[in-house]
């Protein structure tokens, strides 16, 4: 591999673009969801679930399948062309349907033809997304680029959003932020491309051979190099597809459900649960998301050993960081959604007490299904575990839904979380059986025993939410890395002499 990228560079700069993630919202939220309130952001939260099947129809599977695809041609410029251009037309034919398909939604489903120009402004994120092309970057490891490039569009966000939403009546323009917060910059990436692949020189060659073959009467290209050939990828493409369907069922399904059966309002309150859910999820699945490219080259080079050991480490990395940010926000569910949402969302708080084992969930599933199983070509097992999941989550919705409203959606997502982990973990034993049985031992539970002990007490304190989240927080971690570092726990004992030693030499 030429050039290869630290996995420690890669690491950093996926979680300061993971913090941004979960920042920017952070600054964002406390005043976006006072302007538009429980009813004007869970139109919003409507419209994007709606709008994100179209995305993963118009996706193909391609953002999984891209990263990988990429990554085992990436010492070859020709070919990593080629493959690019092919999944990039890919992604466009998929577009085309989905517009066809959003516009027909717009015209006859009385609930989204009434907020039309909302699920139209929003849907500027299937065109975007196409052109992006962001499992290239991905595959290349450039996740120094992605990062900068993510930052300034959000800052940009940032400061639009305080300028321009001002009333409940702007929530067109708050919809227009947040699409380019988070898909504009991928106009940057379509013109950056050029730097890691020559697509025009692909069509030219390819337009050749067409010519050479017409003029032969010959129904194939002589050279396999130089044509374009879709067909090969669609096989994987269609299983990753189908997964990628699954997951997007139980990812989104639960605000569709609700925005059909309960009112707005409850859409707005499920949404802020699963907000703070969201967030932690992106951040200690950072390390999962830099290692799949990596992965995908270790097996492909058949370095076995260095594939088990960057999954042990990934497996590791979500073990610890998932364990103590569930309980955390477990025990400060209600001072994280009165300080972030306000008390018009003072309902939120017990789904988002009961969705936070799914941050511990979903990032074992992350390392289990991105990380090993879909390096080694072993994509079916992840989509039978999405797919039963998916089965789960609609059935138990249609049951709990119209009964306890936010709290019944959240329940059937965080079963059908377990069911993916039930699914995934005995097909990869042999990987991250030993880490589990490792890492999951006396002493994470010991480190969250005294980390409860020593900030439990501070939820009686009369100030402000502010610097009780803060120091709670501050005083949490503390205590439980302390431990775990005292206890010679590898994972936080080997970040400690790395940071150390950086320190020194500095």
């Amino acid at each position: 591999m030429q050039n290869q990228p630290s996995i420690r560079r890669n690491f950093l700069m996926n979680t300061i673009l993971r913090a941004a993630n979960v920042l920017f919202p952070l600054i964002t939220i406390p005043y976006v969801s006072r302007i538009l309130l429980p009813v004007g952001l869970g139109r919003v939260s409507f419209a994007t679930s709606f709008i994100a099947y179209f995305n993963m129809a118009a996706q193909l599977g391609i953002p999984t399948y891209g990263i990988r695809a990429c990554a085992k041609v990436r010492d070859d410029k020709k070919e990593l062309s080629r493959v690019t251009l092919e999944l990039l037309l890919l992604n466009l034919i998929g577009t085309l349907i989905s517009y066809a398909a959003i516009a027909l939604s717009i015209l006859f489903v009385p609930h989204v033809r009434a907020d039309g120009m909302l699920f139209v402004i929003l849907s500027l994120t299937v065109v975007l997304n196409a052109i992006g092309m962001e499992w290239l970057y991905q595959g290349l490891e450039q996740y120094t680029y992605i990062t900068i490039r993510s930052l300034v569009f959000k800052t940009v966000a940032l400061i639009s959003v305080f300028l321009f939403v001002h009333r409940q009546e702007d929530i067109l323009i708050y919809s227009g932020i947040s699409i380019f917060a988070s898909s504009a910059s991928n106009i940057l990436n379509f013109l950056h491309a050029r730097k890691y692949v020559d697509l025009c020189g692909v069509i030219k060659k390819s337009g050749d051979v067409g010519t050479a073959d017409a003029e032969r009467g010959s129904d194939r290209a002589t050279d396999a190099g130089c044509g374009i050939d879709l067909r090969r990828h669609l096989k994987p493409v269609i299983i990753l597809f189908a997964m990628v369907c699954a997951v997007t069922v139980f990812s989104n399904l639960d605000e569709v459900m609700l925005g059909f059966i309960r009112p707005n309002a409850e859409v707005g309150i499920y949404h802020a649960a699963v907000r703070i859910k969201i967030a932690l999820v992106d951040i200690i699945t950072a390390l999962s998301v830099v290692l799949l490219p990596r992965a995908s080259y270790y097996v492909e080079q058949r370095r076995t050993k260095d594939f088990l050991r960057i999954t042990d480490k990934g497996m590791h990395f979500v073990l610890v960081c998932g364990a103590g940010l569930t309980v955390y926000f477990m025990l400060y569910a209600r001072e994280t959604v009165l300080f972030l949402f306000g008390p018009e969302f003072e309902e939120s708080i017990l789904p988002m007490i009961l969705i936070m084992p799914v941050v511990l969930l979903t990032g074992m599933t992350r390392v289990m299904g991105n990380q090993i199983l879909i390096p080694q070509g072993r994509e079916r097992i992840v989509l039978y575990s999405v797919v039963s999941g998916a089965v789960a989550d609609v059935i138990l919705n249609a049951i709990l839904i119209p009964r306890f409203g936010p709290s019944g959606a959240v329940i059937g997502t965080l079963a059908a979380e377990l069911i993916i982990v039930l699914i995934q973990f005995p097909r990869v034993t042999e990987e991250v059986g030993g880490t589990v049985r490792r890492v999951l031992s006396w002493k994470i539970a010991a480190a969250i025993i005294l980390s409860i002990g020593a900030v439990v007490w501070m939820k009686e304190l009369p100030t402000g939410l502010l610097w009780k989240l803060i120091i709670s927080f501050l005083l949490f971690f503390a205590v439980y890395n302390g431990f775990l570092l005292l206890a010679k726990e590898s994972l936080v004992t080997e970040v400690f002499h790395w940071a150390k030693e950086k320190i020194r030499k500095k």
